[in-house]
């Protein structure tokens, strides 16, 4: 009796806990028995045939071309191959003389006639599977466009359902956010930061401690900030699930890990490390710890800028947002100045000069298109300008938004009137990582010449009445840096609460 290899397949490792299985195998045993085959050794595999390269099918090739055995049983054509490289590989056997049988297709592969419908089969499986794969990315497209992630949660989200946007998991959402919100610090290196999330209990699904690929995925993905990325393509989409952290603080943790001054492993978390700039030689004055007190001193061989005790220079910042903040008196004149200046908004004007950048962007995308089209430009190039552009569409729609809503240009300005009047006090009762997060945001400029502190405010702290005109006036590239700074203070001090 001749001895055969069997072999059955599904698709998915779920499909292979069903019945299919099974059923092929009841199958390929009666077919056997039916015609006198006896079956040397059964092969299963759980893995797409559009797939090439699957280990058991290639061990099925290999042993039969060995002679093994003398022949190959499977269930259905498409059982076997839906792809033309594994196809032809059970083409070279029935051009070996190695018998190759379906039970579910009556087919004599050693005619003619027999060859050539298995081949046609073959083909048309193939293309199914084309077609389904097609069907498929349209409808993770669609997914995409509406906002939602059609893929597992990342780490600090919950898969509530198809169609449904990802939600929060209360258990280890708070631990990503202290992640972005630590490394934003520049307390840490990425070793250093791992160290700390898993002595504070940040554990992955599986209840072990997250390990620094993971962690450097996680600071790595828009995900956290409302964006999806499709890294396949690159493209980004604005999703619905709830972010777990702003857009600036994710920006600013990317510019971190791009910044190769950036250290790569912590020693000491001084609060004010490469914070501040010695006046003559330009460089990041470092901490160190001297008889109990830490001094911050520049490294510069020969350079005249002397040290800085850390508890004098925190005296200095605070002293100086001290004489930044308002009094309650410039706090109400400054309200009463913003509900004039919302009463005599041009908002119209404002709507107007924005739906004209919009117009003109668009017109900018469409010559970009026609540029790629005619070969002016390649296609990766295609595609990072216009990331930038969409971008730059979605700050546009969001300003025209905030002209429609004079609501929300009042809960920014009274935010800022509420972080001025009590920055000083804010900054005295934070952590270390939030003093130093209030001193980046407060100060433009921070210098140490010789034994004189150069402490330069950004004008928006500066000038209060200035900034005023700026959160109420048309969207600019100052007023956007400006909403971005007070947003970014608000989220220190925020946090500074909570904690």
């Amino acid at each position: 009796m001749s001895q055969y290899f069997a072999y059955t397949r599904v698709s998915t490792v779920k499909q292979g806990d069903g019945v299919s299985l099974e059923a092929q195998r009841d199958a390929i045993a009666a077919y056997a028995e039916k015609h006198g085959l006896s079956i040397a050794a059964w092969f299963e595999e759980k893995e797409t045939a559009a797939k090439r390269g699957r280990p058991v099918f290639n061990r099925v090739i290999s042993g039969l071309l060995r002679g093994d055995a003398a022949g190959l049983i499977v269930h259905k054509i498409d059982r076997s191959a839906r792809n033309f490289s594994d196809w032809a590989k059970v083409g070279e056997l029935l051009d070996g003389d190695i018998d190759v049988r379906f039970v579910h297709e009556s087919l004599d592969l050693r005619s003619r006639g027999g060859r050539l419908t298995a081949d046609i089969q073959a083909v048309i499986a193939a293309d199914y599977v084309r077609n389904l794969r097609e069907e498929c990315l349209k409808g993770i497209e669609g997914r995409l466009k509406q906002g939602l992630f059609p893929f597992n949660a990342p780490i600090g989200y919950l898969n509530p359902g198809a169609g449904k946007p990802k939600t929060p998991d209360p258990e280890r959402a708070p631990f990503v956010r202290q992640a972005f919100e630590l490394y934003a610090s520049q307390q840490y290196s990425i070793r250093g930061l791992l160290a700390e999330l898993q002595a504070r209990g940040f554990r992955n699904r599986g209840g072990k401690p997250i390990t620094k690929g993971c962690l450097e995925n996680l600071l790595s993905n828009p995900f956290y900030s409302g964006l999806i990325l499709l890294k396949s393509t690159s493209r980004r989409y604005p999703g619905i699930h709830e972010p777990l952290i702003s857009k600036a603080l994710f920006d600013r943790v990317q510019s971190l890990k791009e910044n190769r001054q950036h250290k790569k492993q912590t020693l000491h978390n001084h609060t004010y490390r490469r914070l501040i700039t010695c006046g003559f030689c330009q460089r990041s004055l470092i901490g160190e710890r001297q008889k109990g007190h830490v001094y911050m001193r520049c490294q510069t061989k020969g350079c005249a800028t002397k040290t800085i005790r850390a508890d004098r220079l925190e005296g200095a910042i605070g002293a100086t947002l001290l004489g930044l903040q308002l009094t309650a008196e410039d706090h109400d004149r400054l309200k009463a100045d913003f509900k004039a200046r919302l009463e005599q908004s041009t908002e119209e004007a404002d709507r107007h000069a924005i739906e004209l950048q919009l117009s003109n962007l668009d017109a900018r995308l469409d010559m970009l298109t026609d540029a790629l089209i005619d070969g002016l430009i390649d296609k990766p190039t295609f595609q990072t300008r216009k990331q930038r552009l969409e971008d730059e569409r979605a700050a546009l729609k969001e300003a025209l938004q905030q002209t429609r809503d004079s609501s929300r240009k009042g809960m920014i300005v009274e935010k800022f009137l509420e972080l001025v009047k009590s920055v000083s006090l804010t900054y005295q009762m934070a952590d270390p990582g939030k003093k130093r997060r209030i001193t980046e945001i407060a100060f433009s400029n921070r210098q140490l010449t010789g034994r004189n502190l150069s402490l330069k405010p950004h004008k928006w702290l500066q000038d209060a009445s200035w900034t005023l005109g700026v959160l109420c006036g048309p969207p600019d590239q100052a007023r956007t840096r400006t909403v971005q700074l007070v947003s970014e203070l608000h989220e220190a001090i925020q946090s500074n609460d909570a904690a």
